[in-house]
């Protein structure tokens, strides 16, 4: 129960009480029929209310305001929609609007602008429609309230008509209708309205937000062409020609323009910090990143989350890991872009329990995730492969309503794909509104993966006809599926036609895909073949893949001559030489399988140690292979025992396989 006495009831609302008493006060020692002084001490306290955000204090002007016939002056009237569109309802304000006898084109641009604060969008153009007459601040009003509710279409459509009645389009107009541009021939139109309009070099605005808006769209030899013709220049105006040469991936340029900038004098902001920090970060330029942190320290911007979770990430990028650590620990105050930027550092290092424990800790804080909290997070899980994990974070989703971003229901996909629940991936696939790329390529994988090659290519196909073009990693995905469904004929099809029927130029994973399959299906000599023609240099990958094929087939001669290539590539690597030994084993030449083992000694090759994880609740079991003894003992062994038994009913291992007290192998 809380208990509020006069005094606390007094202190809490004590600012409305106080603009009443004004207000009170100001009516009884002042003559209200004409006089100009009363007209301008209305619209102070009506500037007053506006800085209060008081309905109350609005209510009581507008009554006053009705006392003494205010209400009908269009000055004082349009005033007072102004005040109820902020603190109000559009009932309100639309009520004061009716009351306006004599409304000029600034009552209805202000009700207009009041129909998009709120989301009455159809209001709004209805109103618009209405009006007797339209000035400059009618379109613009249009235009910025569909532009700023993400209805850019709508925006470009108004535009266009504002062009077609012959209204004039000013600084303001240009420089909201750039930012709705998504296609460069729709932005060179747009510059070229400017120049006409002799806005290009002389307007810092517009100078400004074509050199965004060419940056956004991947121009930027048109970026420059703005930037070098400006007449005056401002740091908004170097910050957005350094963050289009970084969108762009001219990341040295960038460094060249920050330099510039301090060298014409311009102080940079955090603004600038921060873009110029993620430039060194995308470079791993840990040197450059040092400087401008050593600047951030001297400026104060790292008080500033964002400058902060900048040089976080850029530590963690250049293997810093420690770093971003220490930074993060050493701030005073965490807030979700603090703990995002660590997670995702976290993540990034292959340290998902910790990223798992840190985003635990911002809900515990009442941090509500980000679509990138989510998505990072979903990672981590998949990493770890706890399915269970996984679906509680899918309800997190859901509770949050961010199971409509494209971007979360991408890692949804992706978790439970890698996690072996491939119809859970493929249920939450088809109901995702808008697929990218990126969404495709991830159920595709994800479906060849899990060794569903058929419904991998049936999602291709559906691709090919309703989305996006395939690239690289959608037809090594696609190939991946052939090579895990035996499906030879239909991965020479796609591999053949890749450059002229998808314009797809092939890549050593491509060759390293069909290597795979060639010798999954035993055609070993095929497989050599094509990698001593492929045009690449063979990877120590696409060795490894055909020493497995040499393993399963047991072909002696052809796992002598990729082991020795994979020496020669990786001479400290193990894998070669336990895969000689094990056929050599397999075809009883023990006297081979000695000799493998000296020359490994002798190299000073050491064997590589395996690890796997059992997720028990709410803790992770680590076993390695050459562990005897693990903490919980047998009864550790007595779950190994089970599950292997479990196994084994399947059919998924052989009836000889046990698990001996010690957690070896008979």
């Amino acid at each position: 129960m809380i208990i509020c006495t006069k005094n606390t009831i007094g202190r809490k609302f004590s600012p409305y009480l106080t603009f009443a008493q004004n207000l009170h006060l100001s009516f009884a020692q002042t003559n209200y029929h004409t006089s100009q002084n009363s007209i301008s001490l209305y619209s102070n306290l009506i500037t007053h209310c506006l800085s209060l955000n008081s309905l109350i204090s609005a209510q009581s002007i507008h009554a006053q305001l009705i006392k003494v016939g205010f209400n009908h002056h269009t000055f004082l009237g349009n005033r007072l929609v102004e005040l109820y569109s902020k603190v109000g309802t559009i009932k309100d304000a639309f009520q004061a609007f009716d009351e306006i006898p004599n409304k000029n084109v600034i009552s209805w641009n202000i009700l207009v602008m009041g129909f998009f604060k709120i989301g009455s969008f159809v209001n709004a153009r209805q109103l618009f429609d209405e009006m007797p007459e339209r000035d400059v601040v009618s379109w613009n009003s249009m235009i910025s309230g569909y532009a700023l509710n993400g209805f850019s279409e709508c925006a470009l459509e108004v535009f266009s008509e504002m062009n077609e009645v012959g209204m004039r389009a000013n600084g303001f107009t240009f420089s909201i209708i750039v930012s709705c541009v998504s296609s460069a021939y729709h932005g060179k139109q747009i510059h070229g309205n400017i120049l006409r309009n002799a806005m290009n070099s002389s307007n810092l605005v517009v100078g400004n937000s074509l050199i965004d808006m060419y940056g956004k769209l991947m121009l930027i030899d048109y970026a420059f062409g703005v930037f070098l013709t400006m007449e005056e220049l401002d740091v908004v105006s170097w910050n957005s020609m350094i963050w289009a040469c970084n969108k762009c991936s001219y990341r040295k340029w960038a460094l060249d323009h920050f330099w510039s900038m301090r060298n014409a004098g311009f102080s940079p902001d955090d603004f600038t910090v921060s873009t110029v920090i993620t430039v060194c970060a995308n470079l791993r330029d840990l040197e450059k990143g040092k400087h401008v942190f050593a600047q951030c320290i001297r400026m104060g911007f790292l008080s500033n989350s964002i400058v902060s979770g900048a040089i976080i990430d850029m530590f963690s990028k250049c293997n810093r890991l420690e770093d971003s650590i220490q930074l993060f620990e050493e701030m005073p105050i965490w807030d979700l872009v603090l703990c995002n930027c660590m997670i995702a550092g976290y993540a990034r290092h292959g340290f998902p329990a910790e990223a798992l424990q840190l985003f635990v800790l911002t809900l515990r804080e009442n941090f509500r995730p980000t679509e990138f909290t989510l998505a990072t997070v979903l990672s981590s899980t998949s990493f770890l492969l706890l399915a269970e994990l996984g679906t509680q974070i899918h309800s997190l989703v859901l509770k949050l309503g961010s199971d409509l971003d494209h971007i979360v229901a991408s890692s949804l996909v992706d978790m439970y794909a890698k996690s072996g629940l491939i119809d859970y991936a493929s249920e939450i696939f088809s109901k995702m509104g808008i697929r990218d790329l990126v969404s495709w390529n991830t159920m595709i994988m994800g479906f060849a993966q899990n060794g569903r090659g058929l419904e991998a290519l049936r999602v291709f196909e559906e691709l090919c006809k309703s989305g996006p073009p395939p690239d690289r990693i959608t037809l090594g995905g696609v190939l991946l599926a052939c090579g895990q469904g035996g499906l030879i004929n239909e991965a020479w099809s796609v591999f053949s036609s890749m450059e002229e029927k998808y314009g797809v130029t092939r890549g050593i994973e491509h060759y390293t895909y069909m290597v795979d399959m060639l010798g999954r299906a035993g055609k070993l000599t095929e497989a050599m073949e094509m990698i001593e023609t492929m045009p690449h240099e063979p990877s120590p990958l696409i060795w490894e893949v055909l020493l497995g094929a040499c393993r399963i087939h047991g072909s002696v001669k052809f796992a002598q001559m990729v082991a020795e290539r994979l020496m020669e590539l990786e001479p400290r690597s193990s894998l070669a030489y336990l895969v000689l030994a094990q056929i050599y084993a397999t075809k009883g030449r023990w006297e081979s399988v000695a000799r493998v083992r000296k020359d490994m000694k002798e190299r000073g090759v050491n064997k590589a140690i395996g690890c796997s994880w059992i997720g028990i609740k709410n803790h992770i079991f680590d076993f390695k292979a050459n562990q005897i003894l693990h903490c919980g003992g047998e009864a550790m062994f007595s779950l190994l025992r089970l599950m292997v038994w479990e196994m084994r009913n399947e059919g998924y291992v052989s009836q000889q396989y046990t698990v001996d007290g010690d957690g070896g192998e008979e």
